[in-house]
Protein backbone atom coordinates (compact mmCIF):
# COMPACT_ATOMS: atom_id res chain seq x y z
CA UNK A 1 0.00 0.00 0.00
CA UNK A 2 1.13 3.70 -0.63
CA UNK A 3 1.70 6.27 2.11
CA UNK A 4 1.54 9.56 2.60
CA UNK A 5 4.72 11.70 1.36
CA UNK A 6 4.21 14.56 4.00
CA UNK A 7 1.99 15.30 7.10
CA UNK A 8 1.11 18.83 5.71
CA UNK A 9 -1.76 17.53 2.96
CA UNK A 10 -1.65 19.77 -0.58
CA UNK A 11 -5.29 20.06 -1.53
CA UNK A 12 -6.20 19.37 -5.32
CA UNK A 13 -9.49 19.94 -6.97
CA UNK A 14 -9.88 17.29 -9.58
CA UNK A 15 -12.66 18.54 -12.57
CA UNK A 16 -13.41 14.97 -15.08
CA UNK A 17 -15.75 16.47 -18.00
CA UNK A 18 -18.65 14.04 -17.85
CA UNK A 19 -19.23 10.80 -19.14
CA UNK A 20 -17.47 7.25 -18.88
CA UNK A 21 -14.92 7.39 -20.49
CA UNK A 22 -13.78 10.85 -18.98
CA UNK A 23 -14.65 10.00 -15.30
CA UNK A 24 -12.47 6.86 -15.35
CA UNK A 25 -9.40 7.71 -15.75
CA UNK A 26 -9.56 10.96 -13.47
CA UNK A 27 -11.18 9.48 -10.50
CA UNK A 28 -8.19 6.67 -10.42
CA UNK A 29 -5.49 9.11 -10.62
CA UNK A 30 -7.67 10.84 -7.76
CA UNK A 31 -7.16 7.55 -6.39
CA UNK A 32 -2.93 7.72 -5.77
CA UNK A 33 -2.94 10.95 -5.16
CA UNK A 34 -4.99 10.36 -2.35
CA UNK A 35 -2.57 7.65 -1.17
CA UNK A 36 0.12 9.80 -1.33
CA UNK A 37 -0.96 12.27 0.59
CA UNK A 38 -3.05 14.57 -1.19
CA UNK A 39 -6.14 15.98 -0.01
CA UNK A 40 -8.19 15.41 -3.31
CA UNK A 41 -11.92 16.85 -4.24
CA UNK A 42 -13.43 15.84 -7.22
CA UNK A 43 -16.03 18.52 -8.28
CA UNK A 44 -18.26 17.48 -11.26
CA UNK A 45 -21.81 17.58 -12.52
CA UNK A 46 -24.82 16.32 -10.03
CA UNK A 47 -25.84 13.41 -11.97
CA UNK A 48 -21.45 11.87 -12.09
CA UNK A 49 -21.89 12.81 -7.98
CA UNK A 50 -24.89 10.51 -7.91
CA UNK A 51 -23.35 7.64 -9.81
CA UNK A 52 -20.11 7.67 -8.07
CA UNK A 53 -19.15 5.20 -5.56
CA UNK A 54 -17.86 8.04 -2.90
CA UNK A 55 -14.50 6.73 -1.36
CA UNK A 56 -15.54 8.92 1.70
CA UNK A 57 -12.22 8.49 3.75
CA UNK A 58 -9.57 9.14 1.14
CA UNK A 59 -11.81 11.55 -1.28
CA UNK A 60 -14.67 13.83 -1.35
CA UNK A 61 -17.59 14.89 -3.91
CA UNK A 62 -18.34 18.33 -4.92
CA UNK A 63 -21.40 18.88 -7.39
CA UNK A 64 -21.04 22.55 -9.25
CA UNK A 65 -23.77 21.87 -11.65
CA UNK A 66 -27.21 19.86 -11.54
CA UNK A 67 -27.58 18.55 -14.77
CA UNK A 68 -30.70 17.16 -13.36
CA UNK A 69 -32.57 19.95 -12.59
CA UNK A 70 -30.88 22.43 -15.20
CA UNK A 71 -30.92 20.03 -18.03
CA UNK A 72 -27.77 17.60 -19.05
CA UNK A 73 -27.20 17.26 -23.01
CA UNK A 74 -31.21 15.94 -23.51
CA UNK A 75 -32.24 19.08 -22.18
CA UNK A 76 -32.92 22.64 -24.23
CA UNK A 77 -31.31 22.76 -27.06
CA UNK A 78 -29.28 19.38 -27.20
CA UNK A 79 -25.31 18.69 -26.63
CA UNK A 80 -24.97 22.63 -27.31
CA UNK A 81 -27.29 24.01 -25.33
CA UNK A 82 -25.56 21.98 -22.16
CA UNK A 83 -22.15 23.11 -22.94
CA UNK A 84 -23.39 26.63 -22.51
CA UNK A 85 -25.44 25.97 -19.31
CA UNK A 86 -22.32 23.88 -17.98
CA UNK A 87 -19.86 26.66 -18.46
CA UNK A 88 -22.33 29.60 -17.61
CA UNK A 89 -23.20 28.10 -14.16
CA UNK A 90 -20.23 25.68 -13.84
CA UNK A 91 -17.84 28.27 -14.24
CA UNK A 92 -19.51 30.69 -11.34
CA UNK A 93 -19.86 27.49 -9.24
CA UNK A 94 -16.36 26.63 -9.57
CA UNK A 95 -15.24 29.80 -8.81
CA UNK A 96 -17.13 30.06 -5.60
CA UNK A 97 -16.09 26.40 -4.63
CA UNK A 98 -12.36 27.36 -4.76
CA UNK A 99 -12.96 30.89 -2.76
CA UNK A 100 -14.49 28.43 0.10
CA UNK A 101 -11.53 26.29 0.44
CA UNK A 102 -9.20 28.92 0.32
CA UNK A 103 -11.00 30.33 3.40
CA UNK A 104 -10.61 26.97 5.08
CA UNK A 105 -7.69 25.02 6.55
CA UNK A 106 -6.78 23.06 3.22
CA UNK A 107 -6.51 25.74 -0.02
CA UNK A 108 -6.50 24.53 -3.21
CA UNK A 109 -2.91 23.99 -4.79
CA UNK A 110 -4.15 22.89 -8.30
CA UNK A 111 -6.73 22.17 -10.33
CA UNK A 112 -6.58 19.40 -12.10
CA UNK A 113 -9.01 19.64 -14.99
CA UNK A 114 -10.61 17.28 -18.17
CA UNK A 115 -8.55 19.36 -21.41
CA UNK A 116 -12.03 19.12 -22.87
CA UNK A 117 -13.09 21.79 -20.18
CA UNK A 118 -11.16 24.80 -21.57
CA UNK A 119 -13.02 27.67 -19.57
CA UNK A 120 -11.81 26.05 -16.16
CA UNK A 121 -7.93 26.98 -16.66
CA UNK A 122 -9.46 30.82 -17.23
CA UNK A 123 -11.10 30.30 -13.69
CA UNK A 124 -7.92 29.25 -11.43
CA UNK A 125 -5.58 31.62 -13.50
CA UNK A 126 -7.72 34.75 -12.45
CA UNK A 127 -7.16 33.07 -8.58
CA UNK A 128 -3.40 32.48 -9.03
CA UNK A 129 -4.09 28.85 -8.37
CA UNK A 130 -1.97 25.81 -10.64
CA UNK A 131 -3.06 24.01 -13.25
CA UNK A 132 -3.23 20.65 -14.44
CA UNK A 133 -4.89 19.65 -17.86
CA UNK A 134 -5.96 15.82 -18.26
CA UNK A 135 -6.28 14.53 -21.42
CA UNK A 136 -8.24 11.15 -21.72
CA UNK A 137 -7.33 10.11 -25.09
CA UNK A 138 -4.07 8.74 -26.91
CA UNK A 139 -0.46 10.89 -26.92
CA UNK A 140 -0.95 10.23 -31.10
CA UNK A 141 -4.64 11.67 -31.57
CA UNK A 142 -3.74 14.53 -29.08
CA UNK A 143 -0.81 15.30 -32.00
CA UNK A 144 -3.50 15.10 -34.65
CA UNK A 145 -5.26 17.49 -33.45
CA UNK A 146 -2.30 19.79 -32.89
CA UNK A 147 -1.69 20.12 -36.63
CA UNK A 148 -5.52 20.10 -37.31
CA UNK A 149 -5.28 23.47 -34.71
CA UNK A 150 -2.02 24.86 -35.90
CA UNK A 151 -4.19 24.89 -40.10
CA UNK A 152 -7.43 26.17 -38.43
CA UNK A 153 -4.83 29.13 -36.63
CA UNK A 154 -2.73 29.71 -39.49
CA UNK A 155 0.20 29.28 -37.92
CA UNK A 156 3.00 26.61 -38.58
CA UNK A 157 3.40 23.96 -36.58
CA UNK A 158 6.22 24.29 -34.18
CA UNK A 159 6.56 20.59 -33.48
CA UNK A 160 6.59 17.57 -36.03
CA UNK A 161 5.49 13.90 -34.89
CA UNK A 162 5.93 10.35 -36.41
CA UNK A 163 3.85 10.25 -39.90
CA UNK A 164 1.41 7.60 -39.59
CA UNK A 165 1.33 5.86 -42.93
CA UNK A 166 -2.11 4.28 -44.42
CA UNK A 167 -4.31 5.87 -41.11
CA UNK A 168 -7.90 6.23 -41.87
CA UNK A 169 -9.56 9.76 -42.49
CA UNK A 170 -10.82 10.91 -39.85
CA UNK A 171 -14.59 10.36 -39.28
CA UNK A 172 -16.88 12.41 -37.33
CA UNK A 173 -19.90 11.13 -35.06
CA UNK A 174 -23.34 13.04 -36.21
CA UNK A 175 -24.07 15.84 -34.09
CA UNK A 176 -26.48 18.13 -35.12
CA UNK A 177 -26.93 19.58 -31.93
CA UNK A 178 -23.86 21.49 -31.85
CA UNK A 179 -24.91 23.47 -35.15
CA UNK A 180 -24.17 23.73 -38.63
CA UNK A 181 -20.77 23.33 -39.90
CA UNK A 182 -19.60 26.68 -40.31
CA UNK A 183 -15.65 26.42 -41.23
CA UNK A 184 -12.95 23.66 -42.37
CA UNK A 185 -13.94 21.51 -39.48
CA UNK A 186 -16.81 19.81 -38.27
CA UNK A 187 -18.24 21.68 -34.80
CA UNK A 188 -17.30 18.88 -33.00
CA UNK A 189 -13.87 18.94 -34.36
CA UNK A 190 -13.89 22.73 -33.31
CA UNK A 191 -14.86 21.88 -30.42
CA UNK A 192 -11.88 19.68 -29.29
CA UNK A 193 -9.75 21.71 -30.79
CA UNK A 194 -10.60 24.56 -28.22
CA UNK A 195 -8.24 22.56 -25.61
CA UNK A 196 -5.10 24.49 -27.48
CA UNK A 197 -6.66 27.49 -26.29
CA UNK A 198 -5.72 27.53 -22.85
CA UNK A 199 -3.32 23.91 -22.36
CA UNK A 200 -0.26 25.67 -22.92
CA UNK A 201 -0.83 27.77 -19.68
CA UNK A 202 -1.28 24.66 -17.78
CA UNK A 203 1.96 23.87 -15.19
CA UNK A 204 1.41 20.09 -16.53
CA UNK A 205 -0.16 18.40 -19.91
CA UNK A 206 -1.18 14.88 -17.83
CA UNK A 207 -1.90 11.85 -20.43
CA UNK A 208 -3.59 8.68 -19.45
CA UNK A 209 -0.83 6.97 -21.31
CA UNK A 210 3.04 5.24 -20.49
CA UNK A 211 6.10 6.43 -22.03
CA UNK A 212 6.66 3.08 -23.72
CA UNK A 213 3.50 2.66 -25.29
CA UNK A 214 4.10 5.88 -27.16
CA UNK A 215 7.76 6.35 -26.93
CA UNK A 216 8.23 8.23 -30.02
CA UNK A 217 5.45 10.79 -30.04
CA UNK A 218 6.42 11.46 -26.10
CA UNK A 219 9.58 12.08 -26.74
CA UNK A 220 8.77 15.08 -29.49
CA UNK A 221 5.96 16.32 -27.06
CA UNK A 222 8.40 16.26 -24.14
CA UNK A 223 10.35 19.23 -26.10
CA UNK A 224 7.11 21.23 -26.31
CA UNK A 225 4.93 20.92 -23.84
CA UNK A 226 5.61 20.27 -19.61
CA UNK A 227 3.43 16.78 -20.69
CA UNK A 228 3.54 14.12 -18.11
CA UNK A 229 2.18 10.53 -19.14
CA UNK A 230 0.44 8.91 -15.41
CA UNK A 231 -1.16 6.15 -16.95
CA UNK A 232 -2.19 3.48 -17.25
CA UNK A 233 -4.97 4.67 -14.78
CA UNK A 234 -6.43 1.08 -14.01
CA UNK A 235 -7.34 0.08 -10.68
CA UNK A 236 -4.49 -0.76 -8.55
CA UNK A 237 -5.51 -4.68 -8.21
CA UNK A 238 -4.50 -5.12 -11.97
CA UNK A 239 -1.59 -3.19 -11.86
CA UNK A 240 0.29 -4.57 -9.08
CA UNK A 241 -2.31 -4.30 -5.73
CA UNK A 242 -0.59 -0.79 -4.59
CA UNK A 243 -3.39 0.52 -3.16
CA UNK A 244 -6.02 -1.74 -1.14
CA UNK A 245 -9.51 -2.57 -2.08
CA UNK A 246 -8.83 -1.21 -5.77
CA UNK A 247 -10.57 -3.12 -8.09
CA UNK A 248 -12.58 -0.92 -9.57
CA UNK A 249 -13.42 2.89 -10.91
CA UNK A 250 -16.34 3.03 -8.79
CA UNK A 251 -18.16 4.87 -12.05
CA UNK A 252 -20.74 3.15 -13.93
CA UNK A 253 -23.43 5.10 -16.33
CA UNK A 254 -25.13 0.98 -16.53
CA UNK A 255 -25.52 -1.24 -13.77
CA UNK A 256 -23.51 -4.23 -14.72
CA UNK A 257 -24.58 -7.92 -14.91
CA UNK A 258 -21.34 -8.81 -12.79
CA UNK A 259 -22.11 -11.78 -11.24
CA UNK A 260 -24.16 -13.27 -14.29
CA UNK A 261 -21.18 -12.77 -16.44
CA UNK A 262 -18.61 -14.06 -14.05
CA UNK A 263 -20.09 -17.24 -13.60
CA UNK A 264 -20.61 -17.78 -17.53
CA UNK A 265 -17.07 -16.64 -18.04
CA UNK A 266 -16.12 -19.51 -15.43
CA UNK A 267 -17.31 -21.93 -17.23
CA UNK A 268 -15.58 -21.64 -20.24
CA UNK A 269 -12.09 -23.05 -21.11
CA UNK A 270 -8.71 -20.78 -21.33
CA UNK A 271 -9.10 -17.87 -24.15
CA UNK A 272 -12.03 -19.29 -25.58
CA UNK A 273 -14.31 -16.46 -25.58
CA UNK A 274 -14.72 -13.92 -27.73
CA UNK A 275 -15.71 -10.61 -25.88
CA UNK A 276 -17.60 -7.76 -27.51
CA UNK A 277 -17.91 -4.06 -26.04
CA UNK A 278 -18.77 -0.62 -27.99
CA UNK A 279 -18.34 1.17 -24.70
CA UNK A 280 -20.75 3.26 -23.55
CA UNK A 281 -21.46 5.84 -26.81
CA UNK A 282 -20.60 4.09 -29.88
CA UNK A 283 -22.84 1.70 -31.59
CA UNK A 284 -23.11 -0.39 -35.10
CA UNK A 285 -25.92 0.38 -37.89
CA UNK A 286 -28.87 -2.40 -37.94
CA UNK A 287 -26.65 -3.77 -41.33
CA UNK A 288 -22.86 -3.76 -39.72
CA UNK A 289 -24.29 -5.65 -36.51
CA UNK A 290 -25.77 -8.17 -38.39
CA UNK A 291 -22.40 -9.29 -39.95
CA UNK A 292 -21.04 -9.40 -36.55
CA UNK A 293 -23.48 -11.36 -35.54
CA UNK A 294 -23.39 -13.74 -38.18
CA UNK A 295 -19.31 -13.75 -38.03
CA UNK A 296 -19.61 -14.80 -33.87
CA UNK A 297 -22.05 -17.26 -34.59
CA UNK A 298 -19.52 -18.81 -37.55
CA UNK A 299 -16.89 -18.55 -35.51
CA UNK A 300 -17.83 -21.82 -33.64
CA UNK A 301 -16.14 -19.72 -30.48
CA UNK A 302 -18.45 -18.98 -27.08
CA UNK A 303 -18.88 -15.36 -26.95
CA UNK A 304 -19.85 -12.17 -24.22
CA UNK A 305 -21.42 -9.93 -26.23
CA UNK A 306 -22.22 -5.83 -24.98
CA UNK A 307 -24.95 -4.40 -26.25
CA UNK A 308 -26.76 -1.88 -24.77
CA UNK A 309 -30.25 -1.09 -24.07
CA UNK A 310 -30.43 1.72 -27.01
CA UNK A 311 -28.35 -1.04 -29.26
CA UNK A 312 -31.06 -3.83 -28.91
CA UNK A 313 -33.31 -3.04 -31.70
CA UNK A 314 -30.04 -3.61 -34.00
CA UNK A 315 -30.16 -7.06 -32.98
CA UNK A 316 -31.50 -9.60 -35.64
CA UNK A 317 -34.48 -11.45 -34.77
CA UNK A 318 -34.60 -13.69 -32.08
CA UNK A 319 -30.82 -13.61 -32.19
CA UNK A 320 -30.41 -13.99 -28.29
CA UNK A 321 -33.30 -16.94 -28.18
CA UNK A 322 -31.35 -18.94 -30.50
CA UNK A 323 -28.20 -18.41 -29.59
CA UNK A 324 -28.03 -18.64 -26.28
CA UNK A 325 -26.00 -22.15 -26.01
CA UNK A 326 -23.06 -20.30 -27.90
CA UNK A 327 -23.38 -16.88 -26.39
CA UNK A 328 -24.30 -14.52 -23.44
CA UNK A 329 -25.82 -10.89 -24.23
CA UNK A 330 -25.25 -8.64 -21.80
CA UNK A 331 -26.59 -4.95 -21.12
CA UNK A 332 -23.54 -3.85 -19.37
CA UNK A 333 -20.58 -5.90 -17.72
CA UNK A 334 -17.12 -5.08 -15.43
CA UNK A 335 -15.40 -4.73 -18.26
CA UNK A 336 -11.76 -5.18 -16.40
CA UNK A 337 -13.04 -8.47 -15.08
CA UNK A 338 -13.84 -9.48 -17.82
CA UNK A 339 -10.81 -8.93 -20.05
CA UNK A 340 -8.45 -10.32 -16.77
CA UNK A 341 -10.45 -13.31 -16.75
CA UNK A 342 -8.79 -16.62 -18.07
CA UNK A 343 -11.34 -17.78 -20.25
CA UNK A 344 -11.22 -14.38 -22.52
CA UNK A 345 -9.22 -14.65 -26.00
CA UNK A 346 -10.08 -11.61 -27.84
CA UNK A 347 -11.73 -8.18 -27.05
CA UNK A 348 -13.84 -6.74 -30.64
CA UNK A 349 -13.91 -3.55 -29.48
CA UNK A 350 -14.42 0.29 -30.98
CA UNK A 351 -10.78 0.91 -29.73
CA UNK A 352 -12.02 4.40 -27.71
CA UNK A 353 -9.21 5.04 -25.65
CA UNK A 354 -9.98 3.34 -22.37
CA UNK A 355 -10.96 0.36 -23.99
CA UNK A 356 -8.11 -0.03 -25.86
CA UNK A 357 -4.91 0.17 -23.12
CA UNK A 358 -7.35 -1.54 -20.65
CA UNK A 359 -7.13 -4.33 -23.20
CA UNK A 360 -3.45 -3.77 -23.47
CA UNK A 361 -2.57 -3.93 -19.95
CA UNK A 362 -4.27 -7.00 -19.16
CA UNK A 363 -2.77 -8.74 -22.42
CA UNK A 364 -5.97 -9.01 -24.69
CA UNK A 365 -5.48 -8.95 -28.18
CA UNK A 366 -7.65 -6.55 -30.41
CA UNK A 367 -9.90 -6.72 -32.98
CA UNK A 368 -10.72 -2.91 -33.87
CA UNK A 369 -13.62 -1.97 -35.49
CA UNK A 370 -13.61 2.18 -34.44
CA UNK A 371 -16.64 4.24 -35.80
CA UNK A 372 -15.43 8.02 -35.00
CA UNK A 373 -12.57 10.22 -34.24
CA UNK A 374 -9.74 9.11 -31.92
CA UNK A 375 -11.18 5.59 -32.36
CA UNK A 376 -9.27 5.78 -35.98
CA UNK A 377 -5.91 6.43 -34.45
CA UNK A 378 -6.18 3.89 -31.74
CA UNK A 379 -7.11 1.25 -34.09
CA UNK A 380 -4.34 2.31 -36.38
CA UNK A 381 -1.35 1.67 -33.87
CA UNK A 382 -3.40 -1.43 -32.56
CA UNK A 383 -2.64 -2.98 -36.02
CA UNK A 384 0.30 -1.12 -37.53
CA UNK A 385 2.56 0.08 -34.76
CA UNK A 386 1.85 -1.93 -31.63
CA UNK A 387 0.78 -5.28 -33.55
CA UNK A 388 -1.47 -6.26 -30.88
CA UNK A 389 -4.75 -6.84 -33.30
CA UNK A 390 -6.12 -6.00 -36.91
CA UNK A 391 -9.05 -3.98 -38.13
CA UNK A 392 -11.54 -5.79 -40.72
CA UNK A 393 -10.95 -4.44 -43.92
CA UNK A 394 -14.61 -2.46 -45.06
CA UNK A 395 -16.64 -2.55 -48.47
CA UNK A 396 -17.12 0.41 -50.18
CA UNK A 397 -20.45 1.10 -48.30
CA UNK A 398 -18.19 1.18 -44.92
CA UNK A 399 -19.18 -2.16 -43.54
CA UNK A 400 -17.05 -4.95 -42.28
CA UNK A 401 -18.58 -8.20 -43.64
CA UNK A 402 -18.73 -10.95 -41.81
CA UNK A 403 -16.50 -13.08 -43.52
CA UNK A 404 -13.88 -10.20 -43.29
CA UNK A 405 -14.30 -10.44 -39.46
CA UNK A 406 -14.07 -13.87 -38.80
CA UNK A 407 -11.01 -13.92 -40.44
CA UNK A 408 -9.79 -11.15 -37.82
CA UNK A 409 -11.34 -12.91 -35.40
CA UNK A 410 -9.57 -16.54 -36.32
CA UNK A 411 -6.09 -14.45 -36.86
CA UNK A 412 -6.10 -13.03 -33.42
CA UNK A 413 -7.36 -15.63 -31.47
CA UNK A 414 -4.76 -17.71 -32.84
CA UNK A 415 -1.48 -16.06 -33.88
CA UNK A 416 0.74 -16.39 -30.95
CA UNK A 417 3.32 -13.40 -32.04
CA UNK A 418 0.56 -11.24 -31.86
CA UNK A 419 -0.05 -12.44 -28.13
CA UNK A 420 3.36 -12.05 -27.28
CA UNK A 421 3.38 -8.60 -28.61
CA UNK A 422 0.52 -7.63 -26.06
CA UNK A 423 1.75 -9.68 -23.23
CA UNK A 424 4.81 -7.31 -23.66
CA UNK A 425 3.16 -4.25 -23.26
CA UNK A 426 0.77 -5.55 -20.40
CA UNK A 427 4.40 -6.15 -18.91
CA UNK A 428 5.69 -2.49 -19.92
CA UNK A 429 2.45 -1.20 -18.45
CA UNK A 430 3.21 -2.11 -14.73
CA UNK A 431 6.22 -1.49 -15.08
CA UNK A 432 5.56 2.11 -15.43
CA UNK A 433 2.96 2.64 -12.18
CA UNK A 434 4.61 0.61 -9.73
CA UNK A 435 7.16 2.08 -7.44
CA UNK A 436 10.18 3.98 -9.68
CA UNK A 437 8.15 3.70 -12.90
CA UNK A 438 8.30 5.99 -15.63
CA UNK A 439 4.37 7.18 -14.97
CA UNK A 440 4.87 6.84 -11.21
CA UNK A 441 8.42 9.11 -11.15
CA UNK A 442 5.83 11.89 -13.22
CA UNK A 443 2.75 11.98 -10.53
CA UNK A 444 5.62 12.07 -7.45
CA UNK A 445 7.00 14.81 -9.59
CA UNK A 446 3.91 17.17 -9.53
CA UNK A 447 3.34 15.97 -5.60
CA UNK A 448 6.40 16.89 -4.69
CA UNK A 449 5.88 20.59 -6.53
CA UNK A 450 2.88 20.55 -4.72
CA UNK A 451 4.26 20.11 -0.95
CA UNK A 452 6.79 22.59 -1.46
Amino acid sequence: MEKGVAARKAHIVVFPYHGQGHMNPLLQFSKRLAANGIKVTVTTTLANTKATQAESTRITFESIYDDLGEGGSAGTFGFKGFLERFEAIGSRNLTSLLRKFGDSENPVACLLYDANITWASNVVKEMGIRSAAFLTHSCAFFASLYLMHCDLMGVVPTVSFLSMPGLSELRVPAMPSLGPQTGRYPPIIQFMLRQFDNIEKADWVLFNSFHMLEEEVVNRMLKHWPMRPIGPTLPSFYLGNRLEVDNDYGFNVHNPNTDICIRWLDSKETRSVIYISFGSVSSLSKEQTAELAEALVNSGQSFLWVVRPSEEHTLPANFIEENSSQGLIVKWCPQLAVLDHDSVGCFISHCGWNSAIEAISLGVPIVAMPQFLDQITNAHFVEHIWQVGLQPRTDDKGFSRSVEISRCIRDVMQREEMRNNVSRLKALAREAVVEGGSSDRNMREIIDLLLQ
